[in-house]
């Protein structure tokens, strides 16, 4: 068996494995638990690791944090689950999102330590940093996340789940009416220039002044 630590993986590296079983994926997965900053994805054979840099963190960390707020000041319930481990054995599919979040499903899944996508919902929105290769789409898919975003370079990319398959969106599904896209990707700019604290304070009072 493939062990992990056999494995020359820096920050910001990914290494791709071909012909894994399910089987010798759950190994390697359990392999990974003193690894937990690596994060996986299995799709029908193949798996990848990554192991996320600097950067890469500190946009999920402030572009969490701008959800949260959100959801807060929207007055709306929410768990967000980080890089909780999503499977579904019967499509040989597996993902550790960069961060996830229950919303319209928060209740179903309130209280609960262990999740089952054969009787639990998958999370409501993901969010995945793009900083040097592709979100593994397909896996998403299959598990059937209804919003994925992706942010990269390029700015914020949302996307809703119809018939199987993720369609481009001008605004988010959760967040009707929102600028989202143009407005998340400058407030993370702004944080690297004028700091957390500020944005985060400037973009509260913005979600307030929109509910009047």
């Amino acid at each position: 068996m493939l062990q992990v630590s056999q494995l020359d993986i820096s920050p910001g590296d990914r290494t791709k494995l071909k012909s894994i079983t399910w089987q010798q994926y759950k190994g390697i997965l359990d392999d990974l638990t003193p690894h937990r900053c690596a994060r996986i994805a299995y799709d029908n054979g193949r798996l990848e690791i990554m192991v996320p840099h600097q950067r890469q963190e500190d946009t999920k960390e402030i572009v969490s944090d701008l959800i949260k707020a959100l959801l807060e000041e929207l007055n709306l319930e929410f768990r967000s689950l980080g890089s909780t481990t999503f499977e579904r054995q019967a499509e040989l599919k597996a993902i550790e999102p960069d961060q996830c979040f229950y919303i319209q499903n928060e209740r179903a899944i309130r209280g609960k330590s262990r999740l089952d996508l054969a009787i639990d919902p998958p999370p409501d929105l993901v969010l995945e940093i793009d900083s040097s290769a592709r979100t593994h789409v397909e896996a998403y898919e299959a598990i059937g996340v209804p919003e994925l975003w992706r942010f990269s370079k390029r700015g914020l990319s949302l996307y809703c789940l119809q018939l199987g398959k993720y369609t481009p969106l001008e605004e988010s599904l959760i967040f009707p009416g929102l600028p989202l896209r143009d407005l998340l990707p400058y407030c993370m700019e702004q944080s690297r220039k004028l700091g957390r604290n500020v944005v985060m304070r400037d973009f509260r009072q913005w979600v307030r002044k929109g509910k009047r």
